[in-house]
């Protein structure tokens, strides 16, 4: 901020007051003055004053010593360094970029030209003592345009609240007619201007998505915001309509055969779309065949057809508490793709040659036609093991011994052991949350689980290994883990006795599995799981292959999942033309792919979060004032977030409510902690807490300690 200078106007001359200016301008390089703003900073305060700055302002623009930016508006002409760059990170008082060094530049929120997440700019830099500084001066693409939330028309105009709290701004919205429907209902807004003259981008209601508090308008509301509609475009559906079901025999003289090998899918119970089946022959030599069938979408979603540029655009299937967003049309992905018992149907396998011991002889990935015998649910499968008896018992006890033999060579190999914490519910006929739980993950989910990352794994290898030729191809890839906080993780471990080996990659994997095996059932199992799983890389996808570091694989892709996932067609597509002269997707736009797959995925994660978190809090709506048990699972300067026990749901207790003392947050050790009494609250702590509100419009549980 330039510092008030109180200058007595009548003893400048222009050429003194020439060089005072200048001087201010100096001093603050990096930001934009009008005249009214220099006449404060010198103190002229009559309108003969002022009016004597407006030429010397035009002589230092002649003499470009200054440059008039907008209408009325001067900065100094400096060295200027622009740069080409995409938005990073948004808070409320701006937003960052990221330089090819991978250093951060901050700007600030009235320099940002309104720019979001994935936006790509043009941005000046300049320095600044403190950090590095600068100004969005041109916003070359806006990844977002539409925005979802409520109408608040309380100061006489009209702003879009966005639902989403990190949006950094309201929108106005100009006066429409009827804007009274408007009121008290979820809104889809399109922002139409985007004037860095005006406070706020001006946008225009589209749609109104329902009331506030409706369940069908909240949850329509967090597709539109993570950009997943749930209806396809016309032009889509009918293409989907018109594609062929009938297999003919040509295409079948073309695949191998497997519809006489014993194949069944196992899925959850409400699932629709079957990716995968496995199937199960015994061999002459007395090895096992053993199919890993993959529903062939590349024979019906053709590159660059309007299903295909719709697919890629989702990048991904949504799976909200309440329903499924797929990333095909539902007549593809619930039919003619779904591997269905009873029918027969094409796909893409990887079938091994194994030991009973579960060494691979040999593999083959070929185009297969298969005929599924029978759809089982996980707990099904599960109990047919645990009895030992029922259809294809013998062909699932089997299954069941190789993944168990795959996990345990793969465990030894560094893969590391997170176990999956994932919440169910319980819904009525109005789709309303009677009953929350934590899903039990059973021997049959293992086994599945073992069989796709052995067809991933051994994709990707054939890639690398078995071609003749450099290939673009999109891998699944997880980088090292944080080394910072993995060393913030060995102190906090070692004051409780564990310790881990942070010598080497593979030791630190190793010995994650064996502190995550010996904290079962201990009072802080929540915190280091929570502090292991957090000090992890992203898995992303990604044309250069640096392997899989979660899992422990050198070479990795997904391959497994092309009704719901772009990758996996992408990846399909790619191995059916493998021989091709020139390769079927060129790297660049490969790259491209990759990351507009990987933000998809992270959006569809975030709708899926937000979903569930909806729902937990209307299941507690009715409990306000009861008691629950709870873990700690986040410590924040403004809180303690807490997961209770019983339910899974999380809600935050407010620092404000801990009265009894002025509590710090020590960000080494992840504690609230007293000034005066020392007493602790640390991620993992075990406390009882009463529920204050249950606020559904935001989105908040408040939680007091009991």
């Amino acid at each position: 901020m330039a510092k008030k200078k109180v200058v007595k106007s009548e003893l400048l001359s222009n050429s003194n007051l020439f060089n005072v200016l200048l001087a201010v301008f100096k001093k603050n390089p990096s930001k934009k003055f009008n005249y009214k703003q220099l006449s404060k900073i010198l103190g002229f305060k009559s309108f003969l004053e002022r009016k004597k700055i407006l030429p010397v302002l035009n002589s230092l623009v002649e003499a470009l010593l200054i440059k008039e930016e907008a209408r009325g508006s001067f900065r100094l002409v400096q060295k200027r360094t622009v740069v080409l760059s995409e938005i990073s990170k948004v808070s409320f008082k701006g937003v960052y970029i990221k330089l090819v060094d991978n250093s951060e530049v901050f700007i600030d929120k009235k320099n940002s030209m309104f720019s979001l997440f994935g936006d790509k700019v043009e941005v000046l830099l300049f320095s600044n003592k403190k950090r590095k500084e600068g100004e969005v001066i041109r916003v070359l693409k806006r990844k977002k345009s539409l925005f979802v939330g409520v109408l608040d028309c309380s100061s006489g105009n009209c702003f879009l609240i966005p639902d989403n709290k990190k949006t950094p701004f309201d929108i106005f919205i100009p006066p429409q007619k009827k804007t009274s429907d408007f009121l008290k209902k979820k809104l889809l807004v399109e922002v139409q201007k985007w004037d860095i003259n005006y406070k706020n981008p001006i946008g225009k209601v589209i749609k109104v998505l329902g009331s506030v508090g409706e369940h069908s308008s909240e949850m329509d509301s967090i597709l539109y915001e993570y950009d997943f509609p749930e209806k396809f475009p016309l032009k889509v559906d009918e293409a989907a309509n018109k594609i062929n079901h009938s297999i003919t025999k040509s295409e079948i003289n073309k695949r191998l055969d497997l519809r006489d090998a014993c194949t069944f899918t196992i899925d959850p119970k409400d699932a629709k779309d079957f990716d995968d089946a496995l199937s199960v022959r015994a061999l002459s030599s007395g090895n096992w065949e053993i199919g890993v069938h993959i529903a062939d979408v590349s024979h019906y979603v053709t590159k660059d057809s309007v299903i295909d540029k719709e697919a890629k655009k989702r990048a991904t299937s949504v799976y909200l508490v309440d329903r499924v967003v797929p990333m095909l049309p539902e007549v593809l992905s619930n039919n003619l793709c779904s591997l269905m018992p009873n029918i027969d149907r094409l796909a893409f396998s990887v079938i091994f040659e194994m030991t009973k011991g579960a060494k691979i002889i040999s593999y083959n990935i070929t185009k297969t036609i298969i005929h599924s015998d029978k759809r089982f649910t996980y707990k099904q499968a599960q109990k047919i093991i645990d009895n030992k008896d029922g259809l294809f018992s013998s062909e699932l006890l089997l299954l069941n011994r190789l993944s168990k033999i795959l996990k345990k060579e793969r465990q030894k190999n560094g893969s590391i052991n997170f176990e999956s914490n994932e919440v169910s519910f319980v819904l009525d006929k109005n789709n309303h949350p009677v009953d929350v739980f934590a899903k039990e993950s059973l021997e049959t989910n293992h086994l599945v689980e073992e069989f796709m990352l052995l067809a991933n794994k051994t994709i990707a290898k054939s890639i690398n290994y078995n071609t003749k030729k450099v290939v673009p191809f999109i891998y699944r890839v997880h980088d090292l883990p944080d080394q910072e906080k993995i060393n913030a993780l060995n102190s906090i471990v070692k004051r409780l006795n564990y310790s881990i080996n942070t010598r080497s990659s593979k030791t630190l994997s190793s010995s994650l599995n064996v502190l995550l095996d010996k904290i079962k059932g201990t009072n802080e199992q929540q915190m280091i799981e929570v502090l292991t799983i957090r000090s992890m890389a992203k898995a992303i996808y990604s044309t250069k292959n640096i392997g899989h570091y979660g899992l422990a694989f050198d070479d990795y892709c997904h391959f497994t999942s092309p009704i719901r996932r772009y990758p996996d067609l992408i990846v399909h597509r790619i191995l059916e033309t493998i021989n091709r002269k020139n390769p079927f997707i060129e790297k660049d736009v490969l790259k491209k792919i990759s990351k507009h797959c990987s933000e998809k995925e992270k959006a569809a994660s975030n709708a899926e979060r937000d979903s569930i978190k909806y729902m937990q809090i209307k299941f507690l709506q009715n409990k306000t004032g009861e008691v629950f048990n709870g873990v700690i699972s986040g410590v924040t300067d403004w809180g303690l977030y807490v997961e209770l026990v019983k339910n899974k749901c999380e809600g935050l207790i407010k620092v404000s409510s801990l009265a009894n003392d002025h509590y710090v947050f020590d960000k080494k050790e992840f504690a609230l902690i007293g000034y005066r009494t020392k007493k602790r609250y640390q991620l993992g702590q075990t406390v009882s807490v009463k529920i204050k509100k249950a606020d559904l419009e935001n989105r908040m549980l408040d939680f007091v300690l009991v």
